[in-house]
């Protein structure tokens, strides 16, 4: 998975998390999905971000996928 090895590559600690799909620097929560994921899994929860396949231009805490494979 592009997300899982990109931020794993750059030294930062991902875990599982209770609520959407990873954790970052367990700081983080991330939902990973198409381009219609919605946040409701990761509602009320700070620091939380989707990142999106099949989506060109990110908005708010939506972050297309493709620009995870920017991180090297």
């Amino acid at each position: 998975m592009l997300f899982l090895n990109q931020f794993r590559n750059t030294g930062h600690t991902v875990s599982l998390a209770k609520a959407g799909d990873f954790t970052v620097d367990e700081m983080h929560t991330f939902e990973v999905g198409g381009a219609d994921k919605t946040f409701r899994q990761i509602a009320g929860i700070s620091n939380s971000y989707v990142a999106a396949d099949d989506l060109e231009i990110g908005s708010g805490n939506k972050i297309p996928l493709w620009l995870f494979g920017l991180m090297y």
